[in-house]
């Protein structure tokens, strides 16, 4: 058996955040969107039956008869956001919890008989959820659901255990942060853009808060938040619709809902809750262990799910998708390359967005001629990179991606459970791809340069010794 923490590095975690990141899709076919034709009516959608408990536990249910397993999701609508003063790092430490036994399967009891199943577990905690899935044969749904009901009301919250997987998310902590370039130069991206909001601060927990976390605040975080109504399972495997959802009532029917739910909500909700304070015109130096520099260069972004983010989502997809793509043609494999290595993303939370790219200094260069060039060269960029034939490119590339999701159990359940979550709606998939398809040169253009050319950046490179002007972290 794998530790957890070793197990969490297979998961999707924001330290890697990919051009997509948040954009799913739900279809059938992909032949309506070949390179230079017109594009016929999309014609998308999922055989899943939707029930929602009594207790406001949502159910989704993918049939899939192929082969005899089972993806099994659980998202609970908690994340980082949630957080307080004091208790960052709360939802990430309760994921580790979570593995660590409750009443009916003790500790240890949860990862042994799922694996002598055969099957797999991990788990992932953003800003803005937590997922928990399994991978396992048909034959062990029954006590799946079972040991799945059994952890949401009842865990355990086991002292000793307790204080050493504390341990064990500092050492996690250090991995991804202090003795990683990329996590710290991201971190302190959330900081600085989200800064005076509930995204800018650490998933996985300040040092301080972390060492202060007691167990009663941690049993408090999980009655508030790990309740049915804050939940929503996706199942996608050979299974029987009716059968599984009559278990799963048997099983979490029982839990009750919480009535103080949406109070807790409206405290990590609104407009001036993210309303952050950044100072965007502003660089920053930070300490790493990185003998060559790293950069990033942040705008402001969107929220998920408006236009303008899925305008973005292209025209991340046109500037830094791949090895053709604008920017690595321009900074790595021109025939004076400034830069090993660059990427561009668009990070799209539910209440807020950033827009960056990121890079890896030649050896030799200098981070101020590097920021020097790119700024002087984003005046151009938006017209030299964006044309009818690279915007096609990226609706297929979108496409592409959004069907390969879905050749798995766990690409489905993961694709239903999330967009139920985002848009109310686990068919969302079909709205998205006709939004990505009615988008037009020119409102590629019009947004390149509003957040290219018209906007502020924030600039945080990193250094491998300690200069006068940095921020140590």
């Amino acid at each position: 058996m794998l530790p957890r923490k070793l197990k969490l590095l297979k998961s999707p975690q924001l330290i890697k955040v990919l051009s997509l990141t948040a954009v799913v899709f739900l279809f059938d076919a992909c032949s309506s969107m070949g390179m230079g034709s017109k594009s016929a009516p999309l014609k998308a959608g999922f055989n899943v039956k939707k029930v929602v408990l009594r207790n406001g536990l949502t159910v989704l249910v993918a049939p899939n008869p192929k082969l005899p397993i089972v993806s099994y999701y659980t998202l609970f609508d908690v994340g980082g956001r949630d957080e307080g003063v004091g208790t960052t790092g709360a939802t990430h430490f309760l994921e580790h919890m979570m593995f660590k036994g409750a009443k009916k399967y003790g500790p240890g009891q949860f990862d042994t008989l799922l694996e002598k199943s055969g099957g797999m577990t991990n788990a992932y905690t953003t800003n803005d959820m937590t997922v928990y899935y399994q991978n396992i044969p048909v034959e062990f749904l029954d006590t799946m659901i079972d040991m799945e009901a059994d952890r949401m009301q009842n865990l355990l919250l086991e002292p000793v255990s307790f204080e050493s997987e504390r341990q064990v998310i500092f050492e996690e902590r250090k991995m991804r942060y202090e003795n990683s370039p990329d996590g710290l130069i991201f971190l302190a991206l959330m900081k600085k853009v989200f800064a005076g909001t509930p995204y800018g601060q650490s998933v996985i927990g300040e040092e301080a808060d972390l060492k202060a976390l007691t167990r009663d605040q941690m049993m408090e975080f999980f009655k508030n938040y790990y309740v049915p109504n804050n939940a929503i399972i996706a199942i996608s495997g050979d299974v029987d619709p009716d059968t599984v959802i009559k278990k799963i009532e048997e099983k979490y029917g029982v839990i009750p809902r919480s009535e103080k739910l949406k109070e807790l909500k409206d405290k990590t909700s609104g407009e001036e809750v993210f309303k952050s304070k950044a100072e965007f015109g502003q660089e920053y130096k930070f300490y790493a262990t990185n003998p060559i520099p790293k950069f990033v260069m942040a705008f402001q972004g969107e929220k998920l799910g408006t236009r303008k983010s899925y305008v973005m989502d292209l025209l991340a997809m046109i500037l830094g998708n791949g090895g053709s793509s604008y920017l690595t043609q321009k900074y790595v494999k021109s025939d004076e390359p400034m830069l090993t290595e660059i990427n561009l993303s668009n990070f799209n939370l539910i209440h807020s967005g950033v827009f960056y790219f990121a890079g890896e200094l030649m050896e030799g260069k200098k981070i101020e001629d590097v920021k020097k060039q790119i700024e002087g060269d984003l005046k151009e960029m938006c017209d030299q990179s964006i044309n009818q034939r690279s915007l096609q490119k990226s609706k297929n590339q979108i496409l592409a991606q959004g069907y390969n999701q879905l050749k798995t159990n766990a690409g489905v359940a993961s694709t239903i459970v999330r967009n139920e979550k985002w848009h109310g709606d686990f068919n969302y998939g079909l709205k998205e791809m006709e939004i990505y398809n009615s988008i037009s040169e020119n409102e590629v253009q019009i947004a390149c340069r509003e957040v290219l050319e018209e906007s502020k950046s924030i600039f945080i490179s990193t250094w491998d010794k300690y200069p006068k002007t940095a921020e140590k972290k």
